[in-house]
């Protein structure tokens, strides 16, 4: 009812506004199409350049499926026998209280790139699913079992088995995608079969904190819970993303969703599909962003690359000679400029083969060749450090007995036992607990020590530590050499 009121205002506004503008549109009553139909350039320029949706998402609707994952799970029943549940206020129930086993239903969506049956989707949307239920566009429905999973992109194949070949979904080339292009994303928003929405690529690479292998297509075209798993297709009808997670408050959507890049995926597909998990390469690094004060400490020129705060013992990195302080500017003949870059192009490397890397080592470029091992459970993941900042220290010597049950292998260090919130220190994210191997490169073995290699810093160059995490990780902080 409130649908149709709006509508009749909007009507009655249109009329009083434009008073004719009814009969745009239209033929007037002598037959001929009204004098500002067409007259307008502009008008008709724009109309021009909108995209027709109409044909491509016909085209390209039947490769999408809807999917329903069923869970078990269970939890403790409450007692019916006579009608209300136990216990009542100050009873308890005279049964035993049995656990009770139901069925929780989740939606998604995915799509065919094989005609055999073979869909991709997201991880979530199927992990722990006892029943995997797929629906065609047609209404047909089959039984989908799960070849391969991968948490860490959030990507899962699955398969069914029709009797006959199906429509598929060609994957297209993300890389090739440009701000600004138009897309088309295509699910099961609320269980509401193929819904097609359309938008544009609002940005791209963007990590939004969902694992160490980020680097989502940000879109505008409308994602809402159910289309998780679906396709996000450029103008030619080719898969150029999964769209996999939205930003809002509310759980709907607001104009911000993400998707994973189609090229990523391709890589991922085929050891999914025979061994079930992905084998990744593992450099055997920590990194973390050049800021402007860590660019000036280590003299580059800009803002970019991968500081390297840790190396792994015994890891490819150290193997070939990477040190704490490099900053990795190319990997393999690609250019890092931020370090959320490296991990994937680190992942996706095949195992046991050899890559040039370039690092800016005291202000010189120099190439290093590094044989890249295989990422286990027992190997760090790269991930980036994320810088937070602080500064204002209360520090304190190291007894020996304390520094071994530290762990602490160096025999120089001092140990931050509290940090001045809103302080410089608690900008450069140092904690209590963190141990200050080095001041401006130099090791420092007591706080009278530390105290004198910051005396030694003049002007307003910032001031270098690296530290020792309570993790056992060490990175590189920049700070005003100023202890306030």
């Amino acid at each position: 009812m409130r649908s149709k009121r709006v509508s009749v205002i909007a009507a009655a506004l249109a009329v009083a506004l434009f008073g004719g503008g009814f009969a745009v549109g239209r033929e007037n009553r002598t037959g001929a199409a009204p004098a500002n139909s067409t007259a307008n350039p502009l008008l008709a320029a724009s109309r021009a350049s909108l995209p027709a949706f109409a044909d491509l998402a016909e085209r390209v609707s039947p490769a999408v499926v809807h999917i329903k994952a069923t869970t078990a799970a269970k939890t403790a029943s409450s007692d019916q026998r006579f009608g209300e549940s136990f216990p009542f206020p100050g009873f308890s129930s005279p049964f035993p209280q049995q656990p009770r086993e139901f069925r929780r239903q989740g939606t998604g969506s995915g799509f065919i790139i094989r005609k055999d049956g073979l869909i991709l989707t997201n991880n979530h949307v199927v992990e722990n699913a006892h029943e995997i239920t797929v629906t065609l566009t047609d209404k047909q429905q089959y039984q989908a079992k799960i070849l391969g999973r991968d948490p860490k992109t959030d990507l899962a194949v699955i398969k069914i088995q029709p009797p006959a070949s199906l429509p598929t979904a060609p994957l297209g080339d993300s890389d090739e995608l440009r701000v600004g292009d138009w897309v088309i994303a295509i699910g099961n928003p609320f269980g509401l079969s193929n819904t097609v929405t359309s938008g544009i690529v609002s940005a791209k690479g963007r990590s939004i904190g969902a694992g160490p292998y980020d680097d989502f297509i940000q879109t505008d075209a409308s994602i809402n819970p159910g289309n998780s798993g679906g396709p996000l297709f450029n103008m030619a009808g080719e898969v150029i993303g999964i769209n996999t997670a939205i930003f809002s408050q509310g759980g709907g959507n607001i104009g911000i969703g993400f998707a994973i890049p189609v090229n990523l995926v391709k890589n991922l597909v085929p050891e999914l599909e025979t061994k079930g998990t992905v084998t990744r390469g593992w450099l055997g690094v920590s990194v973390q962003p050049v800021t402007p004060e860590l660019a000036r400490s280590f003299g580059l020129d800009k803002q970019s690359g991968a500081l390297v705060g840790d190396v792994v013992a015994q890891g490819p990195a150290e193997k070939a000679g990477i040190k704490r302080g490099d900053v990795i500017v190319s990997y393999d003949r690609k250019p890092i400029d931020e370090p959320a870059t490296l991990p994937a192009l680190v992942a996706s490397t095949p195992v046991g083969k050899t890559v040039a890397i370039q690092v800016m080592r005291d202000g010189r470029m120099q190439n290093v060749d590094v044989a890249i091992d295989r990422l286990n459970d027992q190997t760090a993941a790269l991930e980036p450090q994320q810088e937070k900042g602080e500064w204002g220290l209360a520090l304190q010597n190291i007894p020996p007995e304390q520094r071994r049950t530290m762990g602490l292998k160096e025999n120089y260090g001092v140990l931050v036992t509290a940090v001045l919130p809103g302080s410089p220190a608690a900008n450069a994210n140092i904690n209590a607990g963190d141990v200050i191997l080095q001041v401006n490169n130099v090791p420092v073995r007591s706080v009278e020590n530390m105290k004198g290699e910051i005396a030694k810093a003049k002007g307003d160059t910032p001031l270098l530590l690296l530290l020792r995490r309570a993790d056992g990780s060490t990175s590189f902080a920049a700070l005003s050499h100023n202890m306030g």
